[in-house]
């Protein structure tokens, strides 16, 4: 039986959408708001997601945002009364997989949930292991190595690396670098940055011939291949 987490705050709407789709044979759960939805996705394993844009505590764009930092695969449409060429585009730039505008009729919405239910889910890959010369992290078991060295780091320092090496000749404003790492709601003051770039060093680079991460003056980070 497939699973849907029905994300919306609107009672009456969430029930009829929960009722329709049990009488379809799926297996439902609503959450109301986001940080709702974020406990249940973590939580639970999910065939599709039904995402309202409008929901207390954490909009439906966050929520989608945080979901497509560690999971790229489940289906997530999103429901919405903006008909606004703007908050379609945001969604689908986001990695939403479609969208339905508020007032819907229930047949269409159960249309398109079968459509992207009847997609080819992703095969299972290979462990995925980020590689920059002689420094490389294994995304599974989060091993970092350095010339054959284990390092080390805790997990907001393994996720810094992470991002780094996702973007390795890239250069990386701090401000990016906090809402990647850190969350897009983070207060904290971006100082944050460069004290946790000095703790990755120490870690990566002191005693090793060449140093990966290099400071571009008035802008950023940017970790850069040997050659």
């Amino acid at each position: 039986m497939k699973k849907i987490l029905i994300v919306e705050d609107e009672q009456k709407l969430s029930r009829v959408i929960q009722l329709e789709l049990q009488y379809e044979n799926y297996e439902t759960e609503i959450a109301n708001t986001g940080t709702e939805a974020l406990r249940l996705i973590q939580e639970q394993t999910w065939d599709l997601v039904l995402l309202d844009i409008m929901i207390p505590e954490l909009s439906g764009l966050e929520v989608l945002r945080r979901i497509r930092r560690t999971d790229d695969h489940t289906p997530i449409i999103l429901l919405t009364a903006r008909d606004q060429v703007h908050d379609k585009v945001s969604g689908l730039d986001l990695g939403a997989n479609d969208y339905v505008t508020k007032p819907f009729q229930i047949e269409e919405l159960l249309a398109r949930i079968r459509a992207h239910l009847r997609k080819p889910t992703k095969v299972v890959q290979e462990t995925e292991v980020l590689q920059v010369d002689d420094l490389s992290v294994n995304l599974d078991t989060r091993q970092v190595l350095r010339s054959g060295v284990e390092i080390d780091l805790t997990p907001r320092e393994f996720d810094l690396l992470v991002y780094l090496m996702k973007n390795k000749n890239i250069v990386l404003t701090r401000e990016q670098i906090m809402e990647q790492v850190w969350g897009y709601d983070y207060m904290g003051d971006t100082n944050v940055v460069d004290v946790y770039i000095r703790y990755v060093r120490q870690k990566i680079d002191k005693g090793f011939d060449f140093p990966y991460i290099q400071t571009v003056r008035g802008v950023g980070y940017t970790i850069k291949d040997v050659s």
